[in-house]
């Protein structure tokens, strides 16, 4: 491209698993060139951040990053949105957005992943009454298989903007997203120790309620959580879903005892790197996260799982996974349990119901901890479990898409917006068509 468009080698994602099968990244500096280089290619996949341990973005054609695209962030504080370009990361984002006085109303564990990417595999934060990151999309503004712009708004496209918004990339590169704003908040962060499983079990719904972010960490080396973080609302927010009564101060939580010391979630890390704990406040974007933006955790040191079930499943799917402790241990780092509430995104893992969400994040060594995948996946069985879409699962084609109501609905959308299957890759031709 004239514009310098084209740098070769395509690499490997964030962790190293994954070598990208193309030749070659496009980088277009314009929204011109991008939808050039769409319109002339045969398969087209749209790289993020890279934050995926699976071959989701992988491509034997077109691989496109949007990370040289205008880094467009343009906050209406009359709205309460924030247009945010495709190559946009959280951690840029939520300056930019709190500089204006207002928040998103979560963040995952990370903040240095791309918003779009994020958006389009259903990543989450945690809490009962909060949705996942999609759920904060209000327009979605993408570069379709003949080169041409579409947008699809919430209130205006209804069903059809409830398919494209978690969507695998399938549908198009997206350029931008509209995202809905609250007004700005603070968060002390309480890290607690030594919660028992059988009291968990007990007191599930209190303990997930204790805080308006609550995460769980467990090595499953024994039936307890050897960390619970809790993200609580420094001040009145009544613009915020907080659940629970009174949970205001580190006294409020009953069931393990306070944290003498910074913790960081992988047993023996050090938690310099974590953001701020001991009840400190601080603005939203710097505790939602678990780790500061300045600095990026266990790059190229993992690979990472996560099964998202029904919320009403979650006692007997952790008596499932505390029961394969033995073997999860020599592969395992640290397990988080979360909470997502449920939201009406086709492909989004809580769509249609309150979920609880297990993340494993695993010891790099693909051929040691597949087989392990297989032993939690199978004692997972009839519980109804999602796999994240961007991490390492082996649930079959047919079984994920028995998963997904609307996934009949997902398959002819696509077929309506890219008929020759151009945004298509052997990861998705499996998971969406193969029997």
């Amino acid at each position: 491209m004239a514009d310098g468009a084209v740098a070769d080698g395509a690499g490997s994602n964030w962790a190293g698993n994954i070598v990208f099968s193309a030749d070659r990244v496009h980088r277009p500096a314009t929204l011109d060139a991008l939808r050039a280089i769409v319109a002339g290619s045969p398969r087209v996949r749209a790289l993020g951040s890279g934050h995926s341990f699976n071959r989701i973005a992988d491509t034997d054609g077109t691989l496109v990053s949007l990370a040289e695209l205008p880094r467009t962030v343009d906050v209406d504080t009359a709205a309460g949105t924030v247009r945010v370009g495709g190559g946009v990361r959280y951690a840029e984002l939520a300056q930019a957005v709190h500089a204006q006085g207002l928040a998103l109303h979560n963040m995952a564990s990370l903040p240095h992943i791309s918003v779009a990417g994020s958006v389009a595999t259903g990543t989450h934060g945690s809490g009962d009454r909060a949705g996942s990151l999609a759920t904060a999309v209000r327009t979605v503004e993408l570069v379709t298989a003949d080169g041409d712009t579409l947008t699809l708004d919430r209130e205006k496209d209804g069903e059809r903007f409830a398919g494209c918004v978690v969507a695998l990339g399938a549908l198009g590169v997206v350029t931008s997203l509209t995202l809905d704003l609250v007004p700005a908040f603070e968060i002390r962060q309480f890290v607690r120790t030594g919660l028992p499983l059988p009291v968990l079990e007990e007191h599930f719904d209190a303990i997930t309620s204790a805080a308006y972010s609550v995460s769980l960490f467990t090595d499953w080396s024994a039936p307890r959580f050897g960390q619970v973080w809790l993200k609580r609302l420094a001040g009145p927010a009544s613009h915020l879903p907080e659940p629970g009564a009174g949970a205001s101060a580190e006294a409020d939580f009953p069931w393990a005892a306070p944290a003498t010391e910074a913790m960081h979630p992988v047993p023996g890390m050090p938690a310099t790197h974590c953001t701020a704990q001991h009840g400190v406040p601080g603005p939203w974007h710097s505790r939602l996260p678990h780790f500061r933006a300045e600095f990026t955790p266990s790059h190229g040191s993992e690979l990472q799982s996560e099964y998202l079930l029904p919320r009403h499943h979650a006692i007997e799917a952790l008596r499932a996974v505390a029961a394969l402790g033995t073997v999860m241990a020599p592969v395992l780092q640290v397990c988080e349990v979360r909470t997502v509430a449920g939201d009406g995104l086709w492909l989004s893992p809580a769509e249609g119901r309150d979920t609880v969400a297990l993340h494993f994040t695993w010891i790099k060594d693909t051929a040691s901890v597949v087989p392990v995948i297989r032993r939690l996946e199978a004692a997972l069985d009839g519980l109804d479990a999602r796999p994240h879409w961007g991490k390492v699962f082996t649930t079959t084609p047919a079984e994920l898409r028995g998963r997904y109501p609307r996934m009949t609905d997902f398959l002819g959308l696509r077929g309506s917006l890219d008929p020759a299957g151009k945004f298509m890759n052997n990861f998705l031709r499996r998971l969406l068509f193969e029997d």
